[in-house]
C-alpha cells in the first residue's frame, strides 16, 4: 500500500526516520511531501534515503499533488497548527496543503497527528471539530499529553492507526473486551499467587482487532508489553477484580475474548501484615468461580472466545480438553495451546495454538503472535 508522508515544521519531524521505517516493517510504501519549515527541522536528503523516493518539497509541472492524492492513505506526521488551520480553511500555499486540498477532493483517507504547545492544541480544537464535520476521510490522533506539550505519540501506536484506517475492518462497529496478562491473589501485604503470563498474546489479539476497526477494551492483569494508548486499558490485580469489573460492563459488548492467565485459586484468608519468614507456614487456598460460564450467563447475545493452555498432551487431548470448557462456557469457539512447546507459550514472541470449535478443530503452525491474533480475529469475523 502507498503512504504518502506530509513532514510539517514541527520539532517532532526529527523522529519521522524512525516513522518511515517502521511503516517500511510494516509493508508500507512511504513517498514524501515537506513544507519548506519542515526542511529546516530535517533534510529532504535524509528521507529520501528513508524512504527510496524523490522527496517532494514544491509542486512542479509534474503535478505531484494530483499524481499522490489518490493514494492508500495521506500522513500528516507531525501535523503543526499552522497546517491543521489551513486546510479547514482550504487554503493552499505548500506542497503539503495542496496535496491535502487535492486528496480531499478524491475522498482519501488522511491522517493527522497533531505536535504542538498544548495551548496551540487547545486553541485550534475548532479547527480540528471543522475538519472532522467537512471531511468524514479525516481522523485526528490524540497526542501525548505531557509536559504542556501535544506530544508525537510511539511510532508503533502511528503505524497501527494506519493500519486500522486502510483495513477492511471485518470488526466495524463491534464492540470488544478482551483480558490479559497474569492475576496476582494476596497471601499478605507482600507475597501473592500468580504466574509467568506477559500478556503478549492477549495484547496483540487487542490490536488486531483494533486494526479491524473495533472498539476494543483490554482488562489488564500483570502484564510485560506495550499497550497502544488508542485501545482502552483497564487495570486488575485479582480474580475477583476480574470479575466485578466483567460485571459492571459485559452488558455493552459483542465479543468477549479471555486470554487472560486466571487464577484458580485463592487464599482462605489472606493476612493483612506481612508473614514471618523465621519459622514455617501454610496457607489454606480455595477456589474461585470460573469467569468462562459467567458471560453467557450475564450478556446471552456475547460471542464468547476462550484460551485453553494445556501442559504436554497431545493433540487429540488439547481439542478434548478444549471442547469440555466450551461446553461448560458455552462458548462460541476456543484457542488450545500446549505450555511446553519449543519457542512458544509463556514469555515467547511465538505460539502454536489450535482453533476449536465444535464440530472442527484446526492446527495453526509454529507462528508469531502477532500473525496468530490475525488468524483467530480472521476466524472470530467468518463467525459473526
Amino acid at each position: 500500500m502507498k503512504i504518502i508522508l506530509c513532514i510539517t515544521g514541527s520539532i517532532a519531524a526529527t523522529e519521522d526516520l524512525k516513522l518511515i521505517h517502521e511503516l517500511q516493517r510494516h509493508d508500507f510504501d512511504v513517498e514524501v511531501f515537506m513544507t519548506d519549515d519542515a526542511c529546516e527541522l530535517v533534510t529532504p536528503l535524509s528521507m529520501e534515503f528513508a524512504s527510496k523516493h524523490p522527496v517532494t518539497t514544491h509542486i512542479t509541472a509534474k503535478v505531484e499533488h494530483v499524481v499522490n492524492a489518490k493514494a492508500d492513505l495521506i500522513l500528516v506526521a507531525p501535523s503543526t497548527a499552522n497546517t491543521i488551520s489551513k486546510f479547514a480553511n482550504r487554503i493552499a500555499d505548500t506542497s503539503v496543503t495542496t496535496l491535502l486540498l487535492t486528496a480531499s477532493g478524491y475522498n482519501t483517507p488522511i491522517l493527522f497527528v497533531p505536535s504542538m504547545h498544548i495551548s496551540m492544541y487547545y486553541a485550534i480544537e475548532d479547527n480540528i471539530n471543522k475538519i472532522k464535520r467537512n471531511y468524514s476521510q479525516a481522523y485526528f490522533m490524540e497526542p501525548i499529553d505531557a509536559e504542556n506539550k501535544a506530544k508525537f505519540p510511539s511510532k508503533e501506536d502511528i503505524v497501527l492507526e494506519v493500519e486500522r484506517i486502510v483495513s477492511s475492518k471485518k470488526l466495524k462497529n463491534k464492540r470488544v473486551l478482551i483480558t490479559t496478562g497474569a492475576t496476582f491473589e494476596k497471601i499478605d501485604s507482600m507475597r501473592g499467587i500468580t504466574n509467568r503470563s506477559t500478556g503478549k498474546m492477549g495484547v496483540e489479539v487487542a490490536k488486531e482487532a483494533y486494526r479491524q476497526g473495533a472498539d476494543v477494551t483490554l482488562i489488564c492483569g500483570s502484564i510485560h508489553t506495550h499497550v497502544p494508548k488508542t485501545i482502552r486499558r483497564i487495570n486488575v490485580e485479582s480474580t475477583n477484580d476480574i470479575i466485578d469489573t466483567i460485571k459492571d460492563i459485559i452488558s455493552d459488548f459483542d465479543i468477549y475474548i479471555s486470554v487472560a492467565a486466571i487464577s484458580d485459586f485463592k487464599v482462605v484468608s489472606d493476612d493483612t501484615t506481612k508473614i514471618s519468614s523465621d519459622s514455617d507456614a501454610y496457607i489454606k487456598l480455595e477456589s474461585i468461580p470460573k469467569v468462562l460460564p459467567l458471560i453467557k450467563e450475564l450478556n446471552s447475545d456475547i460471542m464468547v472466545v476462550g484460551f485453553k493452555a494445556e501442559a504436554g498432551l497431545s493433540d487429540d487431548q488439547l481439542v478434548s480438553s478444549a471442547r469440555s470448557t466450551m461446553k461448560d462456557a458455552n462458548a462460541d469457539l476456543m484457542v488450545a495451546n500446549d505450555l511446553l512447546q519449543e519457542d512458544g507459550g509463556v514469555g515467547s514472541d511465538n505460539n502454536e495454538v489450535i482453533l476449536v470449535t465444535s464440530d472442527t478443530s484446526d492446527k495453526i503452525p509454529h507462528d508469531s503472535k502477532s500473525n496468530i491474533a490475525k488468524t483467530i480475529i480472521n476466524r472470530i469475523a467468518s463467525l459473526l
